[in-house]
Parts: structure tokens; C-alpha cells; sequence
């Protein structure tokens, strides 16, 4: 018989190459990797792993296994959790990604509301922008995610996932205090096309660059980083200009910027996402219902920028 725990040690093994770095991984000793693995291979009659030297590669039983081994889990998971429900604990775990900019305004309200409702609910969080926040959830290893896609861009099927709309969140451009245009309603982004630009993630980058060359210019990147502050505190010190989403600029005190609508209108749709078979369970279903309350909160927040 197979068993989970056999399960998540040959995908970490897979995952690291070793026995010694799956050990680190998993918090446990090389020996007893190794001892799970000689108990797994025996289970299914046939060996999962080629040990040569230092590399270590799966056989195409091992690959077979550990192909399935994402779903497996996940489907363990849901189990465990319905059977505890339906038995009366009043208790659940849920692992959540979230992007930063959701994790500093959606999910504090979110969880705040869940501990309320349900205080014997645990909620891990965890960050990753999409698409990796997406690729986590597929592989089993948490159980909702939040994620954004652009309004007209290319982007990944969610046609496997249950799909939770959350908000419209709105690019805006932001500008030092001092700049030409600190106190426009609006701009259009082509105003800003002889301006040095500060860019975000790799995703908000591709983002900027379609929308400025749709405007006739290319952007001269001068700087790009993830970090939302990061991004504020250089437009603050007029180092450049940049666009951001409302909900990023809401999630940080910005000092020495302005923010200002952006003409032609860009917006990201926000969700949150999870597995079919996690739809079900309880405390999935309560975080994903606290996290759409938060949603219509910010929403209701959300005005102009001005």
C-alpha cells in the first residue's frame, strides 16, 4: 500500500535531487529518507530511483509516481478535512499564496474575520505572484491562491481551477510631488513617455511596456524592482515615474508622490483560486467567503486617486 507520507517524500526527493537535501526539506534526518524510499519502492514492487555517484535520477516508475503524487495529496487533503467536519471538529487548515499587495490589504481583513467566525481554523500565508502562486496550488502545496491577470493580456488557463472573482483593481500612474503633472486629474501615459520609469514585477513589467508602445513610446526603464515601498519611495525621491495598482499604492503610506488617474483605463482582475476537490472544504469554503467580504470592503474604499 502507498502511503502519503511515502508519497511526499519521493516528490521531495524529486524536487532536490538528494536524500540530504529532501531530509532539509522535510525536516528529517538523510537515514530516514532513505528508509522511506527503500519502504516505497518495496510497496509498489519495482525500484523508483537510480543512484549513481551524487546524481540521483528517477526511473519511469518514479516519474509515473511522482506525476500523480500532487494530485494524490491534494485529494488526501480534502478527505481528511471533509471527514473531520463531517465528524464535528471544528477545526481546519488552509495554506494561502497571495501576492504582496493582497497580502497587506485583502488577507489581514480576510483571516481577521475568519479567527473571528472560526477560531479553531488555521490559515498559513505564504507569497508568490502569479503565474508561480498558480503553480503551487496545481502542485498541491497550498490550497487557495490569489492571483491577478491584465485585462487583454495573454495569459494561462484557470480552466482546471474554481475561479473566485474578488475586484476590478485599476492601474495608476504615480509621480513626484514636484512633478509637471502632480496635479492633473488624470494623465494619459504617453505624457510620461520622456520620463525614466521605475517598474515592478516581471509580469507588471511586460504589463508597462504593451501599454506604453501602445502609446507610441517605449519606456527607459531606470529601475525595477518587486518591492511596492521600494518602487514609491524612488518615484518619492524623484528618481522617475511609475503606474502601480490601486490596491499596491493603498497598501503603503506613500510620502513625497502623487497618484493620479491613468488614461486609457488599465485594470487587473483579482481571484482567488483553488482545486475542485478543496472547493468543498470547510475551512477552504470560510476563507474563500471572507476573502470575497474583504473584496467588497476595499471596493467600497476604492475612489479615485486624486
Amino acid at each position: 500500500m502507498i502511503e502519503a507520507r511515502h508519497l511526499r517524500v519521493l516528490r521531495a526527493v524529486a524536487a532536490t535531487g538528494s536524500f540530504s537535501a529532501a531530509g532539509r526539506e522535510l525536516g528529517c534526518t538523510q537515514p530516514a529518507v532513505s528508509q522511506q524510499m527503500k519502504a516505497l519502492e518495496s510497496s509498489v514492487g519495482t525500484p523508483l530511483l537510480v543512484r549513481g555517484g551524487r546524481e540521483m535520477r528517477l526511473t519511469q516508475a518514479g516519474e509515473a509516481l511522482v506525476r500523480h503524487a500532487s494530485g494524490i495529496l491534494a485529494g488526501l487533503t480534502a478527505a481528511e478535512e471533509e471527514v473531520a467536519a463531517i465528524a464535528g471538529l471544528r477545526a481546519g487548515r488552509v495554506r494561502l499564496v497571495s501576492f504582496p499587495s493582497g497580502s497587506s490589504t485583502l488577507v489581514p481583513a480576510a483571516l481577521a474575520a475568519l479567527r473571528a467566525a472560526h477560531p479553531g481554523t488555521r490559515v498559513s500565508l505564504e507569497e508568490a505572484e502569479p503565474p508561480r502562486s498558480v503553480e503551487l496550488l496545481r502542485e498541491g502545496d497550498c490550497d487557495i491562491a490569489l492571483a491577478f491577470r491584465y485585462e487583454g493580456a495573454a495569459t494561462e488557463e484557470w480552466d482546471d481551477l474554481v475561479v473566485r472573482p474578488l475586484l476590478t483593481d485599476r492601474l495608476v500612474a504615480l509621480v513626484p510631488e514636484r512633478h509637471p503633472l502632480a496635479r492633473a486629474g488624470s494623465v494619459g501615459i504617453g505624457e510620461l513617455a520622456a520620463d525614466p520609469w521605475i517598474a515592478g514585477c516581471p509580469r507588471c513589467r511586460r504589463q508597462l511596456v504593451e501599454v506604453c508602445e501602445s502609446a507610441g513610446f517605449t519606456p527607459r526603464i531606470d529601475f525595477a524592482t518587486d518591492d511596492h515601498p521600494a518602487v514609491i519611495g524612488l518615484v518619492g525621491a524623484g528618481l522617475g515615474v511609475a503606474v502601480l495598482p490601486q490596491l499596491a499604492v493603498e497598501s503603503v503610506r506613500p510620502r513625497g508622490v502623487r497618484a493620479i488617474a491613468l488614461e486609457p483605463v488599465v485594470r487587473r482582475r483579482i481571484v482567488a483560486l483553488t482545486l475542485p476537490d478543496l472547493a468543498g472544504v470547510p475551512a477552504v469554503a470560510a476563507t474563500l467567503k471572507q476573502l470575497a467580504r474583504a473584496a467588497e470592503r476595499q471596493t467600497g474604499r476604492q475612489d479615485a486617486p486624486g
